[in-house]
């Protein structure tokens, strides 16, 4: 891979697009999935990921980048191999997240120029996928890592890489994780609630949009 980082050679900053704040879709029936995207964008939320183990997750995909591609940064999450960042990329995808760091995932990202977001936990990980090419390392959980206090100091000998936490963050804690250092922030249930499952859109539009004010701070 061409555009990969090294300490060893001089840290670059990779280009990160996602905006402060992806909303992460996952579960529920797929009757509410566009209904759900409309609000989150509509609420100012600047990147949605639809997860591979969402019903009809291909679907979402597709119709999410034809309406909200150029207002949204519309990816995919939880892709574990190969295959389903191709069907995401054939869809539209512009990103790919996964939960762990596998090579040969980063490589089709890149050939598919997609933006890969691939999880890590300890410093050794998360240098490990900067090198091969990560846009930005999703730290993964964050919460139970330690929350903010956690990524500070990990980013003080780490501070050449764009990290994206996610897992366990609370709408009224993003900002936290941004003033620790992270150049977005990941919220799946925290913020989507069982909005996938109810269609309850009144409360999903509130947090989003205490979630964007509390960014725009």
């Amino acid at each position: 891979m061409t555009d990969t980082a090294s300490p060893a050679t001089g840290p670059q900053r990779h280009r990160h697009d996602a905006g402060p704040t992806i909303a992460i879709l996952r579960g529920g029936t797929g009757d509410h999935v566009e209904d759900v995207i409309r609000t989150l964008v509509d609420s100012g939320v600047s990147a949605i990921e639809i997860t591979t183990n969402t019903p009809r997750w291909r679907e979402g995909i597709a119709w999410a980048a034809e309406r909200y591609g150029s207002a949204a940064s519309i990816g995919v999450g939880t892709v574990l191999d190969t295959r389903q960042l191709d069907e995401a990329a054939a869809a539209g995808a512009t990103f790919a997240v996964s939960p762990h760091t596998d090579q040969a995932i980063g490589e089709r990202a890149h050939e598919r120029g997609l933006g890969w977001y691939p999880g890590a936990a300890t410093p050794t990980e998360i240098v490990r996928a900067w090198q091969l090419g990560a846009r930005a390392v999703k730290v993964f959980p964050a919460a139970p890592l330690g929350g903010p206090a956690f990524l500070k100091q990990v980013l003080a000998p780490l501070d050449f890489v764009d990290v994206i936490p996610t897992g366990g963050i609370g709408v009224d804690d993003a900002a936290e994780y941004l003033a620790a250092g992270a150049v977005a922030v990941g919220l799946g249930s925290p913020l989507v609630g069982d909005a996938l499952t109810s269609g309850d859109l009144d409360a999903l539009r509130g947090r989003a949009e205490r979630l964007v004010a509390g960014l725009s701070r």
